[in-house]
C-alpha cells in the first residue's frame, strides 16, 4: 500500500506545483503547444506525401504483348509463366478486340479508322501490375523472356527518374519529422529544467528532512508528464478539427482533384495518439533528467 500511497501523494503535490508556478508551468506549456503543432503540420505533410508517392508507384505497370499469331492456349499458358513471378501482384489480360473497342472510344477518327481496317492490326496484351515499383525493370526483362512475347514495357528511364523522386521525397520528409520531434524534445526539456532549477531550494530542502530521492524526483516527473500531456491538448485539437474541416473544404484532394489526400479517419486519430505521446514522454522524461543531472540528486 505504501507505494500507491507514494504515487498519490506525488500526483496531489504534481497539481500543487503546477499551480503554484503556474508562470513557469505556462512557459512549459505554450513550448510544448507551439513545437507539437509544428510536429502535427510535419507529420501531415509527410503522410499525405507518402500516400500520394504510394498511389502514383500503384499506377506505375508493365504491359506485356503477345507475338499476333499467339493463340489461346499459348496465351493460358503466358498468363501462367507471368503469374508464377514472385514479385508480381497481379495480372490482367485484355484481348486484341477490348483494346479495339476501348481505342474506339477515345476519338471518332480512331473508331473511323478502325472500322474501315479488315483485320485487328492490334495485339493480346498482360497488363502487370508489382509488388514493388523496383521490381518493374526486372520482372519487365523477365517477362520479355517467355516464348511469344513481342515486347514488355514499363516506361523505361523515366520510371527510374520517378522512384528517385520518390525516394528523396519519403526521406526528405521523414527527416523533418525526425528533426522536429528531436527539436521539441529539447525544446521541452530546457524548458522544464529551468523550470526545476527555479525550485533548487525546494529540492534542497526536502533532502535536509531526510526525503528519498525517489519521493523528491517522482512528483517533478508526474509534473513533467502533465505540463507535456495539456500542451499536446491544442495540437491535438487542430489537428482533428484543422485537418478534417480542410479535408471537407478541399473534397478530399487538391490540384484539381489530381492528389488525393489521406482520409480523416483514422489518421488524425493515430496523429493524436501520437502527438500525446510525443508530449506527456518528454515532458517525463525532461523533467526526471533535470533533476537527476541538473540538481545533482
Amino acid at each position: 500500500m505504501k507505494p500507491f500511497r507514494i504515487i498519490a501523494r506525488s500526483f496531489r503535490d504534481s497539481f500543487k506545483s503546477v499551480l503554484r508556478n503556474l508562470s513557469l508551468s505556462m512557459a512549459s506549456i505554450i513550448c510544448t503547444t507551439i513545437t507539437l503543432i509544428l510536429v502535427a503540420i510535419a507529420i501531415i505533410v509527410t503522410v499525405n506525401v507518402n500516400h500520394v508517392t504510394k498511389s502514383m508507384e500503384e499506377e506505375l505497370t508493365i504491359v506485356a504483348y503477345a507475338e499476333k499469331e499467339t493463340t489461346e492456349e499459348q496465351i493460358e499458358e503466358i498468363k501462367n509463366k507471368i503469374n508464377r513471378i514472385p514479385e508480381i501482384k497481379e495480372v490482367t489480360y485484355k484481348s486484341k478486340d477490348e483494346w479495339r473497342l476501348e481505342m474506339m472510344s477515345y476519338s471518332d477518327t480512331l473508331e473511323v479508322t478502325l472500322n474501315y481496317l479488315e483485320n485487328n492490326p492490334l495485339l493480346d496484351s498482360f497488363i502487370v501490375t508489382v509488388n514493388e515499383v523496383e521490381d518493374l525493370g526486372p520482372v519487365a526483362r523477365e517477362i520479355k523472356g517467355i516464348d511469344n512475347i513481342a515486347s514488355a514495357n514499363y516506361g523505361e528511364g523515366m520510371v527510374e527518374e520517378i522512384i528517385s523522386v520518390f525516394n528523396v521525397i519519403k526521406t526528405g520528409t521523414l527527416a523533418i519529422v525526425i528533426a522536429l520531434i528531436v527539436v521539441t524534445a529539447f525544446l521541452i526539456s530546457n524548458t522544464i529544467k529551468l523550470t526545476i532549477f527555479s525550485r533548487r531550494n525546494e529540492i534542497e530542502i526536502m533532502r535536509l528532512v531526510g526525503s528519498s530521492n525517489t519521493s523528491i524526483k517522482l512528483p517533478f516527473v508526474i509534473e513533467g508528464f502533465l505540463l507535456g500531456l495539456v500542451g499536446a491538448l491544442v495540437p491535438v485539437i487542430l489537428t482533428i478539427y484543422g485537418y478534417m474541416l480542410a479535408y471537407e473544404k478541399l473534397g478530399g484532394s487538391i490540384s484539381f482533384g489530381v492528389i488525393e489526400l489521406v482520409k480523416p479517419m483514422p489518421f488524425v486519430l493515430y496523429t493524436s495518439l501520437l502527438l500525446l505521446l510525443i508530449g506527456s514522454l518528454v515532458g517525463m522524461f525532461g523533467s526526471a533528467r533535470a533533476v537527476r543531472k541538473y540538481l545533482k540528486i
